[in-house]
């Protein structure tokens, strides 16, 4: 509840780095999603959000969503309790779907879409050409505010997704990764955002309002995310991890076309990953491509000679301290698993 040096020199770092007028800290990434779906709420008066279809923004109840089979909105599967069913307030709509998005946005309900530049929690699922760009268009056209969620994508360089692919957003929320290890997020706001909340902020009403806590940007978090933003996620360490990623990619890609598997892997910035079928299009098609059985038996296959992927997908996350040696030894224990599963 203090404000300190550290955390003003983090906001205009922040600004700086991703374009965002002024910044709002917290928790985690859930709060920041949660914090920014309320501001968009009460400055547009409009009750619904729009998110993609088996897209993630944390533990917010509203945003673990999937369409169903009618497309219907409805829980996503492992939702534990939500409060009210999803439909009543969040509607999905499919990634790189630009004909959906207009007909939900034209309906005058939405007050703001919440979105990664890239899918990435269901694997990664990229932009098709045109489509992030439509999607700025649609939401200024229908007084819509547009949320990006950088999380994730923040492996796609030093300012993220959204900068690297030149999209404006009115809200951008980052999360664990500027923390170092600290539990820390922040959500910043465009020029015209930032204005029309603080003229929300006014007398006692503040304590209520459900922006920030009270160690929402503590010293601790400041010191954390300075440090963080000093000595990582820099240029230098983008320079350093993106092209190992490229090489771990394409020395699984030779292994998949050596075997000529139905295979396929999709890279984003320092973050790779394969995939058991072509390239998925949008959520719904990359849930379809999950074999867990597989997925087990690659991830424990590498484990066992030395190799640790993320725990879910088969995706690797590079860093400046990774090397080439590193990204040949998975490349070859990969080879050697299809060897074994071919013979």
């Amino acid at each position: 509840m203090l404000p300190s040096t550290d955390i003003a020199w983090v906001a205009d770092h922040l600004s700086e780095r991703f374009g965002m007028d002024k910044w709002q800290f917290c928790l985690s990434a859930t709060d920041a999603n949660r914090f920014s779906l309320r501001i968009a709420r009460q400055l547009t008066g409009k009750p619904k959000i729009v998110v993609n279809d088996w897209c993630y923004h944390g533990t917010v109840d509203e945003t673990l969503v999937i369409l169903d089979h009618d497309g219907k909105t409805i829980s996503r599967p492992g939702a534990i309790g939500p409060q009210v069913q999803p439909g009543l307030t969040t509607i999905a709509v499919p990634y790189n779907d630009l004909a959906a998005m207009e007909q939900v946005l034209a309906g005058g309900e939405v007050a703001c879409v919440l979105m990664e530049p890239a899918l990435t929690n269901i694997g990664i699922v990229l932009p098709q050409s045109g489509y992030l760009e439509g999607v700025r268009q649609l939401t200024r056209k229908y007084g819509v505010i547009l949320i990006l969620d950088e999380t994730h994508t923040i492996c796609a360089g030093p300012q993220g997704a959204s900068r690297l692919w030149g999209i404006d957003a009115d809200m951008l929320v980052i999360g664990k990764t500027i923390g170092g290890g600290i539990p820390v997020a922040a959500y910043g706001m465009s020029a015209d955002i930032s204005r029309r909340v603080e003229n929300l902020m006014h007398g006692h009403d503040l304590d209520v309002s459900g922006i920030g806590g009270t160690l929402s940007g503590s010293a601790l978090a400041g010191a954390a995310i300075r440090a963080t933003l000093t000595h990582a996620l820099r240029q230098e360490d983008f320079d350093i991890a993106i092209p190992l990623a490229t090489r771990w990619s394409e020395g699984v890609q030779a292994a998949i076309t050596h075997h000529e598997l139905p295979w396929t892997v999709q890279q984003l910035g320092c973050r790779a990953e394969y995939w058991f079928e072509d390239h998925p299009q949008n959520g719904a098609q990359a849930a379809a491509t999950v074999n867990d059985g597989l997925e087990s038996y690659m991830h424990l296959y590498a484990l066992n000679r030395g190799i640790l992927l993320t725990p879910f997908h088969n995706m690797a996350l590079m860093t400046p301290f990774h090397t080439e040696e590193d990204v040949d030894l998975h490349t070859s224990v990969f080879t050697q698993c299809l060897e074994e599963i071919m013979s």
